[in-house]
């Protein structure tokens, strides 16, 4: 008589069997072979099976036959004319930013060359620039704007036309030969800076945030959409093949239906703390009131002494920033919005508080916020410490899988999935490890084989693979911009998608303060 667990036993070798039909006779034809011979046919056979199943998974995901998108990255020798740019603020993000056009200060040239890391940078593609002006309140600053702007990585090709320093950026405004300005200030100059340089005819790269203050971001919101000048908002996932992946994820509905996606960012550092006037031994960095023109730093802000501690840590009171929410959040909800298109959220909540850094700042190094979007039937929420190295990811969760986008993207099948029922059942699919991975630096898809995969899935993106070579996401998310500006087009971050972010950002940021929700009326246009 067959018992129950007969019944189970034979199901499960049927299943196998639908999977790889010969293995019963596979098993027959090995008898009397020599152990060594046994395993080098195990060997074989396990990467046949391994082959198989990458492939029956693929094809339920529908996977299969994903197209790469084609890149024209190295192919354009004549990209334009020449743009003329100047730079407003050039601190550390304004260096790289800086690199991304081909620009460098020599000195980080040779150090590059020294530790071997200068070949990607060398094979940048050239874009036809120049920068011809730089603007920074901090004489220091200034000069190593002027050393980079005349240090090209093409010098060959990029016309010497040389350098100005400015002393205000209304000077560089409104000089005709500036064509565009890379705005890369604190953020309390962001919003007004911009509206100014769009009013003088100046296409903008700005750096997130890009307004703090509700009125000044519909001012620039009504400024930039009634010109004909480029705003690009510096966020540049969308620049990664690895995005371009996880948007091919998303339109195949791979993780049915989402209705949670949760974003995080920790730290462990006082430098990730944005502690930062002090150097690695612990000295005060340079600046004082002779080289640091501190009445133009402090811009609209109320006036407080000099204190070199306010200048390099800006990012710890409200008058200049927004802490964790302007930082860090805005590329989490960047990534979130340009996947899934999920605009201002219809709620925000905030909570935390300042539990671990003692120190003079208002804003906190523990926050949550929750963002509703009741019409799309979905939640957001962040969540940051800055007194944890643990990385936790950046999930999206449906109910047939889930999503971790990183340096990978993860794909994870939910335990009790309809979909993918079959499949688990079978075997092909284990819901206790990821399913599929997509790393973008070996250019393919592949099933997970190792556990280390997820760990370095975790890790944030500078970098990605075209064509085998790695190329830096910023420079490819200007070059974006300068092509909309040659050729027209709208840019990735454009003044939209900036809105969008500035308005959900500054809802977190009011939700904290005032410790309350806040809502966003969509038909009066305005936070309430």
């Amino acid at each position: 008589m067959e018992t129950n667990n007969d019944k189970k036993i034979h199901t499960e070798k049927d299943e196998q069997e639908k999977i790889n039909p010969g293995r019963r006779n596979i098993l027959k034809a090995m008898v009397g072979f020599p152990v060594a011979g046994l395993l080098g046919f195990g060997i074989l056979k396990k990467k046949d099976y391994d082959a198989e199943r990458k492939q029956i998974m693929l094809k339920e995901l529908e996977m299969d036959s994903f197209e790469y998108p084609e890149s024209d990255y190295g192919q354009l020798k004549y990209p334009g004319d020449l743009i003329r740019i100047g730079f407003i603020g050039f601190g550390s993000r304004a260096k790289s930013l800086a690199n991304a056009l081909g620009f460098m200060h020599p000195t980080d040239i040779e150090t590059r060359k020294k530790n071997n890391s200068l070949k990607n940078w060398q094979q940048q593609e050239w874009m036809n620039v120049a920068i011809t002006g730089i603007c920074d309140v901090f004489d220091l600053h200034a000069e190593e704007g002027m050393a980079t702007a005349s240090s090209s990585l093409h010098p060959g090709k990029t016309p010497t036309l040389g350098v100005k320093r400015y002393r205000t950026y209304e000077d560089m405004l409104a000089d005709p030969e500036i064509d565009a300005v890379v705005i890369a200030t604190p953020d309390h100059h962001h919003a007004r800076m911009a509206i100014n340089a769009i009013r003088a005819g100046k296409h903008i790269y700005c750096e997130k945030s890009p307004a703090i203050r509700e009125e000044e971001l519909f001012e620039l919101y009504d400024t930039v959409k009634n010109s004909e000048k480029v705003y690009q908002l510096g966020h540049q996932i969308t620049q990664s093949v690895v995005f371009q992946q996880a948007k091919e994820i998303i339109r195949k509905k791979i993780l049915g239906k989402i209705t949670l996606i949760e974003t995080t960012t920790n730290r462990n550092t006082a430098d990730g703390a944005w502690i930062r006037h002090l150097d690695s031994e612990g000295n005060l960095r340079p600046g004082d009131e002779k080289t640091i023109d501190w009445i133009q730093w402090l811009g609209n802000t109320p006036y407080v002494p000099f204190s070199i501690e306010r200048y390099y840590n800006w990012t710890q009171w409200f008058e200049y920033d927004m802490g964790m929410i302007g930082q860090l959040f805005t590329h989490e909800f960047d990534a979130v919005n340009q996947l899934l298109h999920i605009g201002i959220p219809k709620s925000v909540t905030s909570s935390g508080g300042i539990y671990y850094w003692k120190d003079s700042r208002e804003i906190p190094d523990v926050l949550h916020c929750v963002f509703e979007y009741p019409e799309r039937e979905l939640t957001l929420l962040y969540s940051g410490d800055l007194a944890s190295s643990r990385s936790r990811g950046r999930i999206f969760f449906g109910n047939e899988a889930s999503l971790e986008l990183g340096s990978n993207a993860i794909i994870t099948a939910d335990q009790n999935s309809s979909r993918y029922a079959q499949s688990i059942r079978s075997g092909v699919i284990d819901p206790s490890s990821p399913m599929m991975s997509f790393n973008p630096n070996a250019g393919q898809i592949d099933a997970v084989t190792s556990a280390s995969e997820k760990y370095y899935a975790s890790r944030g993106l500078t970098t990605t693979s075209i064509n085998g070579k790695q190329v830096d996401v910023t420079h490819l998310h200007m070059r974006e911009w300068l092509q909309c500006i040659r050729n027209g087009g709208t840019p990735s971050a454009n003044i939209e998608m900036a809105f969008q972010e500035g308005i959900t950002c500054i809802m977190a940021n009011r939700s904290y303060l005032e410790k309350r929700a806040v809502f966003w009326d969509e038909t009066a246009r305005k936070i309430i």
